[in-house]
């Protein structure tokens, strides 16, 4: 089995399990739970994990060139090693929006929907999550509900920035920058998207209105045209009287 062959099949499978890790990822950070469910929502993190772990090992073994897919994939193996950066597992759900961008088409409202909206939402609730994880109960800490925490999320990504709410601890620093930085490309993105929607309506306005000033002079050409053939059609036989005619 080749690597594209093993994306192709586990591309549907992983966002489940991404999607999976989220669900209980989210539970565990935004409710109280008692020590029972919080180790069984423990060993499903853990379980999803693992799957990830395997999915990293089999596109290392089936890379044609192994040593340049690790040095490309570095970060992959970054996330799976430092738990405090289990949140970024969640990037996984960025296969799901690529499988939506091909059903989605090249329209405008494809790459918005699909991108912009779907992104932006998924960056601003991982951030929230992730934010309350390392920011609850931490020393000083101003963001210790998830209400809070989502508030800030949104804040941030918009560029905003109120300062109501702010990491206090590195870890969330962290995860502020990301946030922002997510929030700077979701901006250049709905930039990107409208730009090129007004080139295209604009070079469809100019392409009419050529044709239309064109048309005119198409039609009177096409007349000449006509008028042409018809009057060679007429001087034809004449000419071929006078050349049969006997000489002087």
């Amino acid at each position: 089995m080749t690597q594209l062959l093993w994306r192709k099949h586990t591309e549907w499978p992983l966002v489940g399990v991404a999607t999976l890790f989220l669900a209980a990822y989210s539970v565990q950070v935004i409710y109280d739970l008692p020590p029972s469910q919080d180790d069984v929502l423990e060993l499903v993190i853990w379980l999803t994990w693992g799957l990830f772990g395997i999915d990293y090992l089999a596109n290392l073994i089936l890379a044609e060139n192994r040593p340049r897919w690790f040095f490309r994939n570095i970060h992959e193996l970054i996330i799976l090693v430092l738990p405090v950066l289990r949140p970024l597992r969640l990037l996984r759900l960025v296969t799901l929006l690529q499988v939506l961008h091909r059903t989605a088409g090249r329209t405008l409202r494809g790459r918005v929907l699909t991108y912009v909206l779907g992104a932006a939402v998924l960056v601003t609730y991982v951030g929230a999550v992730a934010i309350l994880d390392v920011e609850k109960g931490a020393e000083g800490s101003n963001i210790n509900n998830f209400g809070d925490a989502l508030w800030w999320a949104v804040v941030t990504i918009s560029t905003v920035g109120y300062g109501d709410h702010f990491p206090v601890t590195l870890v969330g620093r962290l995860v502020a920058i990301g946030l922002l930085l997510g929030g700077i490309a979701v901006l250049g993105v709905i930039t990107a998207s409208v730009a090129s929607w007004l080139v295209e309506e604009v070079s469809l306005e100019v392409a009419e209105e050529t044709d239309a000033s064109e048309d005119p002079l198409r039609r009177e050409v096409a007349n000449l045209a006509e008028q042409v053939r018809t009057l060679t059609a007429r001087l034809a036989p004449d000419t071929a009287n006078d050349s049969d005619a006997p000489g002087l």
